[in-house]
């Protein structure tokens, strides 16, 4: 029973982690504009792997140190976003 549970949490991990991947993708780094907010941001790329900030400035991850899109919000807007390492999807 233990293994049949590990199984099946080791392969939705695996799934969530492939699934996540996929949205950083030239197409989706090509919607982003300056002035979205968070909400369009978070429907469009999914909730951050990282986010941290200070003095109303917002900075988010999507992704790792090899395929990543990094995003600073102020007052909840884009102000500036980078990619890198992103595919054709």
């Amino acid at each position: 029973m233990f293994r049949k549970t590990m199984f099946w949490i080791l392969s939705a991990s695996f799934l969530l982690t492939i699934l996540g991947c996929n949205k950083l993708t030239t197409e989706n780094y090509d919607q982003l504009k300056i002035g979205m907010n968070y909400e369009e941001v978070i429907s469009l790329l999914g909730k951050a792997d990282e986010c941290g900030g200070a003095i109303g400035i917002k900075n988010c991850t999507w992704g790792n140190e090899e395929k990543y899109i990094k995003m600073s919000f102020a007052g909840d807007k884009v102000v500036v976003f980078s990619g890198h390492g992103l595919q054709r999807g």
